[in-house]
């Protein structure tokens, strides 16, 4: 084994290494970054049904994801895939990547700032400094606005609040 010196993709940049760069991640984005929070609380009722469609905020194609949490009463029953729409002004708020954040995430017990940012196995560590555009497989930023919304994947059989609170880093 050796003892070797590594730097993250930021220090790299900053130090000018070239072979450690890459110029796609290495930015403001994951060092000094400012932090976005945003926040929707939505009300479920008993007998709100699967493929309902919940959205809680926008975030930015160029962003970076830094949490998601989640946090709900206890939805008896209910259960829901977190992810990206488009707006509704573009695609007629298409579905991007439903399940994004997080694959049927139960609520159907109470949930207190779960952080559900890689539940769904997309986000690896290794790609926790990739802007959204690059998470989704897209050659270039777009330059566009997602919702980020739930999908009940189960029915609801109690009534509720689910709440979402995001903090992304902007770049600037």
């Amino acid at each position: 084994m050796a003892v070797v010196n590594k730097l993250a993709a930021a220090l790299a940049q900053r130090d000018g290494i070239p072979s450690q760069t890459n110029s796609t991640q290495a930015s403001t984005k994951v060092a000094t970054g400012r932090v976005k929070e945003s926040i929707g609380v939505i009300a479920v009722a008993n007998g709100d049904s699967t493929g309902s469609v919940l959205r809680f905020f926008s975030l930015h194609s160029s962003w970076r994801v830094s949490s998601l949490l989640a946090s709900c009463t206890a939805i008896t029953g209910a259960a829901a895939d977190i992810g990206l729409y488009d707006l509704p002004t573009r695609n007629a708020g298409a579905v991007v990547d439903a399940d994004f954040f997080a694959s049927a995430q139960s609520l159907a017990s109470a949930l207190d700032g779960t952080n559900v940012t890689r539940e769904s196995g997309l986000i690896t560590v290794d790609k926790l400094e990739q802007p959204i555009w690059k998470l989704l497989g897209l050659a270039a930023d777009p330059g566009v606005w997602y919702d980020v919304a739930a999908t009940l994947t189960a029915d609801a059989t109690a009534a509720g609040s689910v709440a979402l609170k995001g903090h992304f880093i902007d770049g600037n």
